[in-house]
């Protein structure tokens, strides 16, 4: 049986749609198994045991593309994002099976409805994902949290790249884009702090995010023991490097999910929105999860929330402090109110 996973999204997203894959290996494991990414996350899946093939989409095909693509010798897709274009692609390539959520309004495009609300935020990502494969007759059991591979190659790349230290590593990627923000200054004084303990740390982010980081904070020199990478890196580079790290610092966004999918404990910063609640969204690693001590919220009100400054609230000496713990001792991640 050939099989397409289809979930062309972020880094974090089709992250925790690999357990999909590892329960059907264990369940089918004759069966072909691709998945449909986005090309930006696609170099994430490289080399991942448990995916025979992975296909990309760039969100410009014409209907006449997406229809071929379904109509590449597919059995079954499932869809773990409920994307209606390609959901009508499958129907017009008259895919055989077709499994999705059954709560939209154009699942009628499916003949395999799973009937499980995700707006109730009270189960993982992943487990959401796992539910879906019902549609294929299956039970699935619990969550295999998501694993990553990055090559011998890579951390030899890695290892010279970043030099010999006797410093742990302490990776901080200061930007995101579906979280609220920690203030770059925050980040700044964070970077320095922990340099001043004699941390050795690696500045990562896209070249956008440090632009905009650089243009908040006004740092044209750091002090010896922090390297901005923000910018320089690949993908799969930035996965090297955090595998080579002892922890990663950052708000709930894609390294994250790296980090903890190659075994690197985190520090994660998230914020107080129903939407972007850890139980549904924290790493399924090591590490700790910090959120204000503040009211959950339906959505963002910005300056008309009296908790406007909600994610500010955390301090420095607060994110500092649990960094300190999870060098020292790494448990599963755990959800903290500062």
């Amino acid at each position: 049986m050939k099989i397409l996973l289809v979930r062309p999204d972020g880094i974090g997203d089709e992250i925790l749609s690999l357990p999909v894959a590892t329960e059907l290996r264990r369940a089918m494991p004759s069966a072909r198994l691709s998945f449909l990414s986005s090309v930006y996350a696609a170099p994430v899946l490289a080399n991942h045991p448990d995916l025979d093939d992975v296909l990309t989409v760039t969100g410009q095909e014409s209907w006449g593309e997406l229809v071929r693509l379904f109509r590449r010798d597919v059995d079954a897709a499932i869809f773990l994002k409920p994307f209606r274009r390609l959901m009508t692609a499958a129907w017009l390539a008259r895919v055989p099976l077709r499994i999705g959520t059954g709560y939209r309004w154009y699942s009628w495009l499916l003949n395999r409805r799973v009937y499980e609300h995700r707006s109730d935020f009270s189960r993982h990502e992943s487990a959401y994902n796992l539910g879906l494969l019902r549609g294929l007759g299956l039970s699935p059991g619990d969550v295999s949290p998501p694993r990553l591979v990055v090559t011998a190659e890579e951390r030899e790349w890695a290892n010279r790249f970043l030099g010999d230290s006797p410093k742990l590593r302490v990776l901080v990627h200061p930007g995101g884009f579906s979280s609220r923000l920690w203030q770059a200054g925050h980040f700044r004084d964070l970077v320095l702090r922990l340099a001043g303990a004699r941390r050795a740390v690696l500045l990562t982010g896209s070249p956008a995010e440090r632009d905009k980081f650089r243009a908040e904070t006004h740092v044209t020199a750091w002090p010896a023991g922090v390297r901005d990478l923000m910018g320089a890196l690949t993908l799969r580079q930035l996965m090297a490097v955090i595998a080579e790290s002892h922890a990663v610092v950052s708000l709930a966004t894609g390294p994250m999910h790296l980090a903890a999918a190659l075994g690197i404990p985190t520090v994660s910063l998230f914020d107080p929105r129903r939407n972007n609640s850890p139980t549904r969204w924290q790493p399924l690693g090591k590490g700790v999860v910090l959120r204000p001590d503040v009211p959950t919220c339906e959505k963002c009100i910005y300056e008309a929330c009296p908790y406007w400054d909600c994610l500010d609230r955390i301090t420095v000496e607060a994110v500092d402090e649990r960094i300190t713990r999870v060098l020292a001792h790494a448990q599963p991640v755990q959800v903290a109110d500062v």
